[in-house]
């Protein structure tokens, strides 16, 4: 049998970074993962081939909608999907073949198969071809990331009913998807399809889309999705889905006035969520348990209730979010060379990639209001930027939240172009504890998107916005 110092059970961005960070701190280390491809759900059904296909489909959408205007005319523009499906297929093979060169440059050792707790230190691993074999580690990182979640009444087939992983490899464009849920995950892959033509109904059970943001972004985020045609069955309880030959239906009731709606499309996807998916661990034999939602509790540090395991990413508290993973992957590595590392989880991005991108850190104002936070708000419209009129990018705002007697910045909210890559500026102002005046009296090239952040925190500073 052999030993480790190490073993991380899973291998997607929280489990494979973690392995890397212990292989430098000069651990043996190991990884177990359930399929032959390394890189988990983000890499290979998720974050990656989900951003290959919305670049994708908007580059057709400027092609379609934007280019006239920009002086660049085209005839006979149509959509190849399977040509779309095979460059994202492809730049998830590229992606998912550097992990295993990562495993390899820093010498660790992978292991397929499932992974399942014989007792504390030994983890038995069960091949595909009924071969089992077992390892000990003196410390274990339990990695395994989720699943798509469903809700009563609704049983995916992953033909007609489908989840985001069904949804990325479809033969042809639909002419109607229906999609439960509001979440991010359903708004970009609905985003995907609306680009390409397809006509989008989102049945949602809230009265917001995207609903763990700050309801300003959730409001400008759904006035975008209309522009592109998405209609919207807010605060609607599914009740059922079925399938009929090649059409799908699903029926839903309104919760204000109780009248049932029934929608009928190609396609029914499921976007309710996910669930921890700690299956089939035995988690018993090292003498823990997940809770009634399949997560594993855990402390400040990530460490379980049975010392020398750990758990990070989707499978313990807090948002299921791939940065999030990484970050507490590299913080247990940290730990257990015995470092002292630094995790802020309000700190920790939360990014939504359509178009506009909508980016997120810090409180909400809701929070802060059920906080009883005395705050001010300065914000700054995409449309009186010169950077955004010459790209036409024009939709959504970045708004401040800074604390009233301090300015110190409390939350950033933004939906516009570029959003996902400029929410990294806020997170170094918050990480250093910067004040709205800080960020007004720091120079931004222009012309630049980042400068309405800029322009947002001088309205946040006595109102000085200098371009509104």
């Amino acid at each position: 049998m052999q030993t480790f110092d190490v073993a991380v059970i899973g291998s997607g961005p929280g489990g494979y970074v973690a392995a890397i960070r212990c292989a430098q701190l000069g651990l043996k280390t190991a990884v177990v993962e359930r399929y032959s491809v390394l890189g988990g759900t983000c890499l290979n059904v998720g974050c990656i081939p989900s951003k290959a296909m919305l670049d994708s489909s908007e580059h057709f959408h400027n092609a379609a909608h934007t280019f006239t205007e920009h002086g660049i005319e085209l005839s006979n523009l149509k959509v190849n999907l399977p040509q779309m499906v095979a460059r994202k297929n492809d730049v998830v093979k590229q992606t998912t073949a550097g992990i295993d060169y990562l495993m390899k440059k820093n010498k660790i050792t992978v292991f397929h198969g499932h992974g399942s707790f014989e007792s504390r230190n030994t983890i038995s691993i069960a091949g595909d071809k009924g071969k089992t074999e077992k390892i000990e580690s003196a410390k274990i990182i339990i990695a395994t990331g989720s699943k798509p979640s469903s809700v009563p009444g609704v049983t995916i087939d992953k033909k007609r009913i489908i989840t985001s992983t069904e949804a990325l490899n479809l033969p042809s464009v639909p002419e109607h998807m229906i999609i439960i849920g509001g979440g991010v995950i359903g708004m970009e892959m609905g985003s995907v399809y609306a680009r390409l033509g397809a006509k989008i109904s989102v049945v949602e059970y809230t009265d917001a889309i995207v609903g763990a943001f700050d309801r300003t972004l959730c409001k400008e985020l759904q006035k975008s999705l209309a522009k592109l045609g998405f209609e919207f069955y807010m605060q609607h309880k599914v009740t059922s889905a079925s399938v009929k030959g090649k059409t799908a239906s699903v029926k839903a009731v309104s919760l204000s006035d109780n009248k049932e709606i029934e929608l009928k499309g190609d396609y029914v996807l499921v976007s309710t969520g996910r669930r921890p998916y700690t299956d089939g661990l035995n988690l018993e034999k090292a003498g823990l348990a997940a809770d009634e939602r399949g997560r594993i509790a855990v402390n400040e540090h990530c460490e379980t209730s049975v010392p020398g395991i750990y758990a990070i990413g989707d499978v313990v508290r807090g948002a299921m979010l791939a940065h999030k993973a990484e970050e507490e992957g590299v913080y247990v590595a940290e730990r257990m060379a015995g470092q002292h590392p630094h995790i802020n989880h309000l700190l920790i991005p939360n990014v939504v990639y359509t178009w506009p991108e909508v980016a997120s850190v810090g409180y909400t104002e809701e929070q802060l209001k059920a906080d009883k936070r005395v705050y001010k708000i300065g914000s700054f419209p995409f449309k009186a930027s010169g950077r955004a009129r010459a790209s036409m990018d024009t939709d959504g705002l970045i708004k401040v939240l800074a604390d009233k007697e301090t300015d110190e910045i409390l939350g950033v909210h933004m939906i516009g172009p570029r959003a996902a890559d400029m929410i990294a500026e806020a997170v170094v102002a918050m990480e250093f504890r910067a004040s709205a005046e800080d960020i007004a009296r720091i120079s931004h090239a222009h012309p630049t998107f980042t400068e309405s952040f800029r322009e947002a925190a001088l309205a946040a500073t006595d109102n000085r916005a200098l371009h509104i």
